[in-house]
């Protein structure tokens, strides 16, 4: 079986979604540490796939066959957070009628992944501590020591390495917990996954509604490729499926993806804002800086041709260094559309045909650049 294949065989079965070369390091990893019984602390922004990355772990581990249970522990009051895991005696606190077994007694032979661990007080982190050392552990209300076989996964958004220095999480637990981290990226950081992620979530919510879909604009797609998700992969799957709602059978483009997102602002390129050699003439650097920040707005060809012609006419009256600039470069201006073949080609011969290397140097999605080949025709 080949590489991409067996990644697309492991996307399948675990929904880890993507080809891009961060999302691969994760599987790879998910796969190395999966087979273990080491504890696993899962660090990522929220909504970028950190419960996903738990349950991959649990369904590629010798537990699979045994319950895996969740626990959010920031959602569950402080006070009642201690009864949930370990559970309690009957008449141990106002409420308890009957005795009651806690989350890890419920896992015993499985796993259980403790997703925003960092909302837990520190008189609990004493109690997961013993039980990630020793996994022993007494109910609220009882001496009775009892003992579990638990694998134990944590995931938070929050630095917990700021959080010990301040004295909100406790050091040993910390360290107990990180024997493995798995950082998960935020979806701006692999945006080459985007189309990917785009279509499966509108298989996934066709499945489950029969809306007719006619799929989405090129003009909305650079949007949305370029768009900063700050509510990563959750926020692009519920952006889609209120585009399957709202696009009511037809094609949905720029301007309801625009309406959609009140607060749109593309990503700028890397490259746009860096400095530029010193020896270019004023003209070479004016027009490298427009063509990139142009490239990264996604502005049509047309527009920038409008744009550069008139920056070169307003150069006409442009002094430097106490001479008039020679503009008979005017006559020579190599069209945009030669600039943006050429730079594709260097891409490709430097990364000896690599698409997805050549696209990551043009700071352009992968699905822009096949585009971009087919315009230029150069497949």
């Amino acid at each position: 079986m080949s590489v991409l294949n067996k990644y697309r065989k492991i996307q399948e079965q675990l929904g880890i979604i993507g080809d891009s070369e961060k999302i691969r390091e994760v599987i790879e990893l998910v796969m190395s540490v999966a087979p273990t019984n080491i504890s696993v602390l899962i660090t990522g922004e929220s909504g970028v796939g950190k419960e996903v990355i738990a349950k991959s772990l649990h369904l590629l581990s010798p537990r699979k066959d045994r319950q895996m249970i969740s626990v959010n522990c920031g959602a569950i009051p402080e006070g009642l957070l201690e009864s949930e895991l370990f559970g309690h005696e009957k008449g141990s606190f106002t409420g308890a009628i009957a005795t009651k077994k806690g989350y890890f007694e419920l896992a015993d032979g499985g796993t259980i992944f403790l997703d925003e661990i960092g909302e837990t007080p520190l008189q609990t982190q004493v109690k997961l501590l013993r039980v990630l050392e020793s996994g022993e552990f007494m109910r609220v209300g009882s001496g009775e020591l009892r003992k579990v076989d638990v694998r134990i996964i944590a995931a938070t958004n929050r630095d917990l390495s700021k959080m010990v220095h301040n004295r909100h999480f406790r050091k040993d637990l910390y360290y107990r917990l990180k024997a493995i981290s798995i950082n998960v990226p935020p979806l701006r950081e692999r945006r080459e996954d985007i189309p990917l992620l785009l279509d499966h979530f509108v298989k996934e919510a066709l499945q489950n509604n029969p809306i007719q879909f006619k799929g989405f604009s090129d003009d909305a797609m650079r949007i949305i490729e370029n768009y900063s998700w700050s509510g990563n992969v959750r926020e692009l799957k519920n952006f889609v499926e209120s585009m399957i709602v709202l696009s009511a059978g037809k094609i949905v483009d720029a301007n309801l993806v625009r309406d959609h997102l009140k607060d749109y602002q593309e990503i700028p390129e890397s490259g746009a804002s860096l400095p530029v050699p010193v020896q270019a003439t004023v003209e070479q650097t004016e027009r490298e800086l427009i063509y990139k920040a142009l490239l990264s707005l996604g502005v049509e060809i047309r527009d920038m041709k409008e744009i550069l012609k008139n920056m070169n006419r307003s150069m006409n009256d442009q002094v430097i260094q106490g001479e008039v600039e020679d503009l008979s470069y005017q006559d020579e201006v190599t069209p945009i559309e030669e600039m943006e073949k050429q730079m594709i080609q260097k891409a490709l011969r430097k990364y000896d045909g690599n698409k997805r290397k050549a696209a990551r140097a043009l700071q352009i999605s992968e699905r822009t650049l096949y585009r971009k080949l087919k315009e230029h025709s150069l497949e």
